[in-house]
Order: C-alpha cells, then sequence, then structure tokens
C-alpha cells in the first residue's frame, strides 16, 4: 500500500528544496570522491611502485573508511544532530583531499583514502537523516530518491576528477576538491538545523536488529551493492577485452549511473504511491534479467546497452532500502542517523563482497559464475516481495 493517494502533486517546499540542494552537494562530492581513484590508480602504482596487492590496498581504503566511519557517523548524528556532522565531515574530508593531494609516500596517501571514507560515510548518513527529518513522511522516499540520485550521479562524475588529475596532476585537482569544501561549510553553517523532536529519540538502535522490515531494507541495500561490486569488476574487464578504450568504458559507466539517478526520484514517487513491494518485485526481475545477460554479448556497444538496462533495475532498489529502513527506525522510535549510518555500513560491505566474490569467480569459473548467482538473488528477494509483501511495508 502507498503512503498517498494519485494525483497531482504541489511542488516540495522552499525550505525543503534548499536543503536538498545543499545535502544533494554533499553526497555528491562523498561519492565523486570514492570513484575518482579509477583513472589516476595505475599512475599511482607507478608512482609509488605498487603491485597488484599494493594498488588493491588503496583502492579499499576508502571503503575501509566508509566501513569504520558509518556507525560512529550514526552515533554522532544522533547525539549532535546532522547539521554539526555534516560541518564536521566535510571538514575531514576537505583536509583529507588536501593529504591526498601532498602526500610523498604510500602509507600517506593510504591513510589520506581512510580518512575521505571516514568523512564520506558521516556526511551520508547526517546528510540523508537531515532530509527525512524534515521531509514530509507521505513524500520521504521521493527526497530520498532525489538525494540518492544525486550521490549515484556524483559515482558517475568520480572519473572525471581521476581523469583531470590525471592531465594536469594530482596536487592541483585534489586542492581545487578540497577547497569546494569552504563553501558548502558556510552554507551548512548558515542552515537552520532541523526542528528538535517532541519527544526525543531515546530508543537504542539495537531494536532494529529485531524489525523483520528494517533487515528487509538492509538486504535491499546490500542486494544491489552486490551486483554492482560484480558488475564494476567483471564489467570493465569485459569491455576492454572486447576493444573498448577507456573512454568508451567511462562513457558506458557514465551513461549507465546515469541512468540510476534519473530513477531514484521517480522510484522514490511510486513508493509514496504505491508502497516498496511492487517496485521490489519488477525491478529484481529486470535487474536479474540483465544480470543474467551480461555475460554474453560479443560486442562492446552491445554489452554497454545491457549494462544501461540492467541499471534501470538496480537503480528501482537503492531507494526501497533506503526508505524502507527509514521508516522502520521512525516507527521503532530510533534516531534516522542510524538508520543511514547502517544502510551505509550494508552498502560498503555489499560492494567489498561483491567485487571480490565477483573477480574470483570470474578467474576461475568465468564471468556468468558471477553474474549467475548475483541475478539469482535478485529473482530469490522478487519471490519474497511477491509471498510476503508485507515484509517490507513499514
Amino acid at each position: 500500500m502507498g503512503r498517498s493517494g494519485a494525483g497531482r502533486r504541489e511542488p516540495l517546499p522552499a525550505a525543503l528544496r534548499t536543503l536538498l540542494v545543499l545535502v544533494g552537494a554533499v553526497v555528491f562530492i562523498d561519492t565523486a570522491l570514492y570513484a575518482a581513484l579509477a583513472p589516476i590508480l595505475a599512475g599511482l602504482r607507478d608512482e609509488f611502485g605498487l603491485g597488484k596487492a599494493g594498488a588493491g590496498v588503496l583502492a579499499g581504503a576508502y571503503p575501509l573508511g566508509t566501513i569504520a566511519g558509518a556507525l560512529p557517523g550514526g552515533w554522532l548524528t544522533a547525539r549532535f544532530g546532522p547539521r554539526r556532522v555534516i560541518i564536521g565531515s566535510l571538514t575531514t574530508m576537505s583536509l583529507a583531499s588536501v593529504a591526498f593531494a601532498l602526500a610523498r609516500n604510500i602509507i600517506a596517501l593510504d591513510a589520506a583514502r581512510v580518512l575521505q571514507g571516514l568523512g564520506g560515510a558521516a556526511t551520508w548518513t547526517a546528510g540523508l537523516a537531515w532530509v527525512s527529518r524534515v521531509a514530509p513522511f507521505e513524500r520521504r522516499a521521493e527526497v530520498l530518491g532525489i538525494a540518492i540520485g544525486v550521490a549515484i550521479f556524483g559515482a558517475q562524475f568520480g572519473p572525471v576528477i581521476g581523469t583531470i588529475a590525471d592531465a594536469v596532476g594530482r596536487e592541483a585537482t585534489f586542492l581545487v576538491t578540497a577547497a569546494i569544501g569552504l563553501p558548502l561549510l558556510i552554507w551548512a553553517r548558515a542552515t537552520p538545523p532541523p526542528p528538535v523532536l517532541a519527544e526525543p529519540a531515546l530508543t537504542s538502535p539495537r531494536v532494529l536488529a529485531r524489525d523483520r522490515t528494517f533487515r528487509a531494507g538492509i538486504w535491499l541495500t546490500v542486494l544491489p551493492s552486490i551486483a554492482f561490486g560484480v558488475i564494476e569488476v567483471l564489467a570493465p574487464l569485459r569491455l576492454d577485452a572486447l576493444g573498448a578504450s577507456a573512454l568508451a568504458i567511462g562513457a558506458a559507466f557514465f551513461v549507465a549511473g546515469g541512468v540510476e539517478a534519473l530513477m531514484s526520484p521517480i522510484v522514490g514517487r511510486m513508493i509514496d504511491r504505491r508502497g516498496v513491494a511492487v517496485l521490489v518485485r519488477r525491478g529484481t526481475l529486470l535487474a536479474a534479467a540483465g544480470l543474467a545477460v551480461l555475460a554474453l554479448p560479443s560486442s562492446a556497444l552491445l554489452l554497454g546497452a545491457l549494462l544501461a538496462l540492467t541499471s534501470v533495475g538496480l537503480g528501482a532498489l537503492w531507494v526501497p532500502g533506503s526508505s524502507t529502513a527509514s521508516d522502520a527506525a521512525g516507527r521503532r522510535g530510533v534516531d534516522q542517523g542510524w538508520a543511514f549510518s547502517l544502510t551505509s555500513l550494508a552498502w560498503a560491505l555489499g560492494v567489498g563482497v561483491g567485487a571480490i566474490a565477483g573477480g574470483a569467480l570470474g578467474s576461475v569459473a568465468g564471468d556468468g559464475v558471477g553474474y549467475g548467482l548475483a541475478a539469482a538473488l535478485m529473482l530469490a528477494t522478487g519471490l519474497a516481495a511477491r509471498r510476503t509483501p508485507a515484509m517490507f511495508e513499514a
């Protein structure tokens, strides 16, 4: 069941639209910094004399920071409020970007990426908690969809930053990136904090572990993250084997990410009107179909097209995960900061598991096995949404 009936909707309040722009800019920077490493990883490998293991540590440093920072970010948001956490985490990310720009050894470089991940985890948690507190309940999924869509687009824009760094130098590029945090800090300080609830949410987040709907929301975050992790490893290697240039590979992922970003606000509005289970059934079916055939194309153009199609299904799952977790936390009286810190942790773990498993299975048994297992998880989830739709509705 949806939260509101069909029909024409009034525009979002001006204050909420302004807040969405601020939070969107913050999460955009977070995901862009995460994705900026790919184009310069080979150059950093050569600059610092890294082997594959060392390059892997550098690539995994940001998600490691996200995992480490997810739960503390939730506690800080619940304790001090999202605005203060946004300010502190933006400062951390800017200083970490300066350190990344000026690093002269691999330990400093790895540490800078971990700090970027720590700050990014907190910005994601606090930003989404802030807009979910302010948004009307009947339009919360729509608002979250807009913010998540901007974050997805940021992940696709990240390689542009990396490409610029490859052309003009790491120092200049990441010093400028760090400087972008200053006007956002000023803006955040000038933005009124969310209203204090009449009855502060003091319920322990431990109750969420016993909530079936919250667990379903976390799974709806883990599921597309696993699929994305598999794709992130296998698809670029396959595109390269099919003769695609680095620019063409980047363009394929940019288009796929753009499709996901455009889907998010649409999915949010559909959730508000029709509920989560309907979107889960359709999204998992489409994503499973795309994943099942991603290993088959013999041309780069066809693989790129299938990647975009699969992204439509994946894009229909990100928002239901966050929306369901947020609603369950609100029903249980748990601060929204905890809800989004746990979804952030779920994203990082899902991407990590998907990437490691996808790469290992691809090298041993072929790409089709990794994609097939991800498709099977999609189908199983869609079947659960059909049989017990109530588990996805708070």
